[in-house]
């Protein structure tokens, strides 16, 4: 192989997921979120924060049902994100919506553990599976993941602060009106839920884009769409001698994905390389016109 083969190759053996896998993981990942719900945190009238925990707070004290109530609370949210966040976001959002209300409709709420402490961690990790792997392909499972990613691209706010004191309002109200100790099982289900979404995907590190490629117009034209600033310098080949140009930008691993897939559908013969920020200082949002 040719050392001037040697970006196209890289790119090749990193292609990310094609679409329809993606749909494929975003559906199996709405079937985690319900398992975590009806079998280990409805059962025990505990809450695994965001829009589902609403919609519980809501079902347990009406007795409404709890899926039909979640899918009315996240129509609202998705017509928001479709206007601030983007079409592909809220595209996969909306069917992890919908697939979750499916199947929290035709899974049975079962009782697997009597022991709420049991329930609330496994809860927890099943449902931060889902999450987690939702947000590696570039979608949510809508509700708070769309108010927090809306938050962080706009004010650079880390998105699990976002959402913890969203959750946090939520389990207080639970606290208030049902009791305490559910109150506290369920922020037990919530930490283990964020520290396993943690691990799977890391959603506030910044990560410094350089790419380097030759169609310089196209690829501003489409990193453009994105939310922040893009730095854009003319460089030349060790090897080829060859002129190229070299476009750097920084955005948060939650955005990544988009970044990466952005680069590999515009040039597949662009090279980038992927190095983690420390620190940033100054303008990181790109201002709005």
């Amino acid at each position: 192989m040719n050392l001037q083969d040697y970006p196209s190759y890289l790119m090749k053996k990193s292609k990310t997921l094609k679409p329809a896998q993606e749909v494929a993981v975003i559906i199996v990942s709405a079937l985690l979120v319900a398992i975590g719900l009806n079998l280990f945190l409805v059962p025990h009238q505990l809450l695994s924060g965001g829009v589902a925990g609403v919609a519980s707070i809501i079902g347990y004290l009406t007795g409404w049902n709890i899926s039909l109530i979640y899918f009315i609370l996240n129509v609202p949210l998705i017509i928001w994100g479709w206007k601030a966040v983007g079409r592909r976001y809220i595209v996969y959002s909306c069917i992890s919506v919908l697939f979750t209300t499916w199947f929290m409709a035709i899974i049975p709420v079962v009782n697997v553990t009597r022991d709420p402490t049991l329930g609330a961690v496994a809860g927890g990790i099943i449902s931060a599976v889902g999450i987690g792997f939702s947000l590696r392909v570039g979608g949510s499972t809508g509700g708070f993941d769309i108010v927090g990613s809306i938050v962080t691209r706009r004010h650079d706010v880390p998105m699990g602060n976002i959402l913890f004191f969203l959750n946090g309002l939520v389990i207080v109200v639970l606290g208030f009106y049902k009791n305490w100790d559910l109150a506290l099982y369920s922020m037990l289900s919530t930490y283990v839920k964020g520290k396993v979404v943690d691990m799977i995907h890391v959603g506030h590190i910044k990560v410094t884009c350089f790419i380097v490629t030759k169609d310089k117009e196209k690829m501003l034209c489409q990193l453009r769409k994105l939310h922040h600033g893009i730095t854009c310098m003319e460089s030349q080949g060790g090897y080829s001698e060859q002129g190229n140009y070299t476009l750097m930008t920084v955005t948060t691993r939650y955005e990544y994905a988009a970044v990466r897939k952005t680069v590999i559908e515009t040039d597949p013969h662009a090279f980038m390389n992927v190095v983690q920020s420390t620190e940033i200082v100054g303008r990181f949002v790109k201002p709005a016109k």
